[in-house]
Parts: structure tokens; sequence; C-alpha cells
């Protein structure tokens, strides 16, 4: 979705098309139209957010474009007013919108991919937001987002999941607090394990180093041991101290899976699902389908510059970033879905039948990387 989009009548229509039904009542009931004065509706006030929010345009040339359409009249700070306290609105809208997807299945399990990309503004020396995304592997598409601050950690602990969902993360998800909310719902979870990072006991309660074990992984196939995750006590105070086993609320049984990449290195995946339910070998080629998270956020940040933000903390920095996924969602259902990509050319794991080249996708694997937001291949 561009912003030519918003400016030609016949696509604009079929844009609203894909907007919830109730966008006048939701528009009213979020206050961002409390009163109407200039504003003749809000399909009119979501056509000037995307519009600004897909272009190079300040607020008020956003306001004098409206002006020279006949879309309505309004100054460029009132402009500014109005986008300030659409956030929730677009919220709102945006949830609807993602409310709708459907996932992959394997076996009667449906899987979900979660992450999370950082956007900084002019002149930032670090973090200033967070988007964390909940993705379909079979089409690329988000079906969840939540913007937070530089404060807002990763965790499987952000997302509300169905009974027998499988929930796929990195390095940062692997933590025992997380992973026992998805189990509670009645989720699976498959994330890369970092040793150092979370505590891992055998079957009888005592903590074991998984770097002692990598002498046990083959350097072909990979091998699975069954060990269990403590879950820490509730924190009454903001002490660091390493806390006893014996204080563990919970005790997490779950499966490592270590590989080996093409290089040697030994790699740890960690899933609570059973050897019954999934095989070690299968444990690996569902981790691989993370990388469509990654492919989604390249797609956000190169086709609609969600990472360009105009500035860093303003009062209407939320609203143009919400706006700016409110379009990415919008695109998702104006475009036909694809099946997974993997990374061309790149085979993760030395073992057979886990390889995954990308000749064996077909020629649909190549156009997966440009849909999503609707822009064709080249």
């Amino acid at each position: 979705m561009k912003a030519h989009d918003i400016s030609h009548e016949d696509t604009w229509a079929s844009v609203v098309n894909k907007l919830p039904s109730d966008l006048e009542q939701s528009a009213r009931q979020t206050g961002a139209l409390e009163r109407c004065r200039k504003v003749p509706n809000a399909v009119a006030l979501m056509r000037l957010i995307l519009a600004y929010a897909l272009s190079d345009f300040s607020l008020k040339d956003v306001a004098a474009w409206a002006a020279g359409l006949g879309i309505m009249e309004m100054s460029g700070p009132a402009f500014f007013y109005r986008l300030q306290s659409s956030e929730k609105w677009l919220q709102h809208v945006l949830g609807q919108l993602l409310s709708e997807g459907t996932g992959v299945h394997l076996q009667g399990l449906k899987l979900r991919i979660v992450d999370a990309t950082v956007i900084t503004g002019p002149a930032a020396t670090g973090t200033d937001w967070r988007v964390h995304a909940m993705v379909n592997p079979e089409t690329g598409a988000f079906e969840s987002v939540e913007l937070t601050d530089v404060k807002g950690g990763e965790s499987y602990s952000r997302y509300e999941i169905q009974s027998g969902e499988i929930v796929l993360g990195d390095r940062a998800y692997c933590k025992a607090p997380g992973i026992d909310k998805i189990v509670n719902q009645g989720g699976h979870v498959v994330a890369r394990l970092c040793p150092q990072n979370i505590r891992v006991c055998n079957l009888k309660r005592q903590k074991i180093n998984l770097l002692s074990y990598e002498d046990k992984v083959p350097k072909m196939g990979a091998i699975g041991f069954n060990v269990l995750i403590p879950v820490p006590p509730d924190k009454t105070t903001k002490s660091h101290k390493t806390w006893d086993l014996a204080k563990a609320k919970a005790w997490i049984p779950v499966r490592v899976v270590g590989a080996r990449t093409i290089k040697g290195t030994v790699i740890w995946v960690l899933t609570t699902l059973s050897p019954e339910q999934i095989s070690d070998a299968t444990v690996l080629k569902l981790y691989r389908l993370r990388w469509q998270v990654e492919l989604l956020f390249k797609r956000l940040k190169s086709q609609l510059h969600i990472d360009a933000l105009p500035t860093r903390d303003g009062p209407t920095a939320r609203s143009w970033i919400l706006a700016r996924l409110l379009a990415a969602a919008i695109a998702q259902k104006m475009v036909q879905p694809s099946i997974p990509f993997f990374p061309r050319n790149r085979r993760l794991y030395a073992q057979p039948g886990v390889e995954i080249s990308h000749d064996s996708l077909g020629s649909s694997g190549s156009r997966a990387v440009h849909r999503g937001l609707g822009c064709n291949q080249r």
C-alpha cells in the first residue's frame, strides 16, 4: 500500500472496503471524533491519517492536500490534534483487522511466530520504540501487534494464544515465566535456547550445564534430552540475587534438541512438544520457519519505511507508527497469501532430512519476500 493509493478515488474505495464496518462508531467511542466540526466522517479522517503516515508530507501539507481534493477543510494545527487523539482509535481498528487472521497447522496444531523490532527517531542514541508482532508462517502476515517504548521487553507473556497453538521464538523468548504462561494457556513452545540465559535441570531437579552435553551432539543429525525448567518465584523486591531452586513455583517438562551448524557450532532448541507429537528433526525444521518474521520486518522497513520516524517521542509518534502498521494490515488483505519462505541457498543444520534448499520451494517461494505489502518481484 502506497501514498498514491490514498489519492485515487477508485483505489481508496477498495481500501475502505477492507476497513471495519463500525469505523464511525469506534471513532466516536475512542475519542477520535468526539466533535466532528469540519470533519465529515471517520472515513475522511482515516484517509488523512494514512496519507500523512504513507507520504513525506508535513501536517500542513496533508491538510492542504485534503482541501484541494475537497475531502475537508482543516488547518495543520487542527490536524495535529486530531492525529494525537486518534491513537486509541488506530489501535482498535488495527486489532480488528488482525483478529481475522488464520494460521498454518501441523497435525492439528496451529503455528505462530513472535518477535520484535526496534524503531528509532531522528538523532536517537538508542531504542525509542519496540514493535512486538505475532506472524502467520504460512503467509508471512502479522496477526497481532503491540507497540511499546524501550522498556517493553520481548516475552511470550505478551501474547494470548489458543489451546493447541505452537509459538516459535528466538533466544529472547526462551525464559521460564513466558514459557510457563504459554503452557498454562494450553499452547506449546519452540524457541532457540541459550544455555547461559535460562536454568536447565535434569529430571531429579538438579541443575545441569548444557555446554557439557555438547560432546554428545552428533556431527550429522540431532539429539534430544528430556529436562525440566524451573519457574522462578514472583519478585517482591528489586534484588537480582540468585534464587534457590527449592523456591521454584512450577517445573516445566521440556525437551532440548541439539544439532550442529554446517560450521560445527552446537545450537539448542527448546520445545514443550513430546517426541510422540514431533520428532527432533521436525523441531529444527519448525524453528527455521521463524525466518518469516524477519521478512515481515524487512518489508515493513523497506517498503513502508516504518523506521523513518519523523519525531522521536512527540505526541504524534505512536499514532504515526500505528497508522503505518494499519496500512500494512490493509495491504495484507489486498494481496494473495504465499507459501513459507526460507533463506536463499542457506542450509543451517548439518543433517539429512532437515536441510531445505530454496529450489525445493518452487517459484512461489521467491515471491514470498515481495508479498504482504503488495510489491512486485523484480
